[in-house]
């Protein structure tokens, strides 16, 4: 169930972020409300899983996850270039995530 709730958080985080940036720096209210609603959402599910998986797994894998759904949407949603590089990165990010979640058990 902690894996879940990790899931949902990396979600929320992929929202925050979506939001923050459609929010034109906070001018805009309807993603601002999203940003907040995603940060607060976020953190719940990640405090949530944290009490069943160690921080140095559950947090490294929140912030990848995020990362990696961020820079998918950045890439289909916004237009954003996905470079070679970019693409090697998120292999490697991957890598890491697997890493984390087989070490834990």
């Amino acid at each position: 169930m902690a894996w879940v709730l990790l899931g949902l958080a990396a979600i929320f985080e992929v929202v925050f972020a979506m939001g923050m940036k459609m929010s034109d720096g906070f001018t805009k209210l309807t993603p601002t409300l999203v940003t907040i609603v995603g940060i607060v959402f976020g953190l719940w599910f990640l405090a949530l899983a944290m009490k069943q998986l160690p921080v140095s797994v559950a947090y490294p894998v929140w912030t990848a996850l995020g990362t990696l759904g961020t820079v998918a949407l950045g890439t289909l949603l916004l237009g954003e270039t996905m470079t070679p590089l970019k693409v090697v990165s998120v292999l490697a990010i991957v890598a890491g995530v697997i890493g984390l979640k087989v070490s834990s058990g």
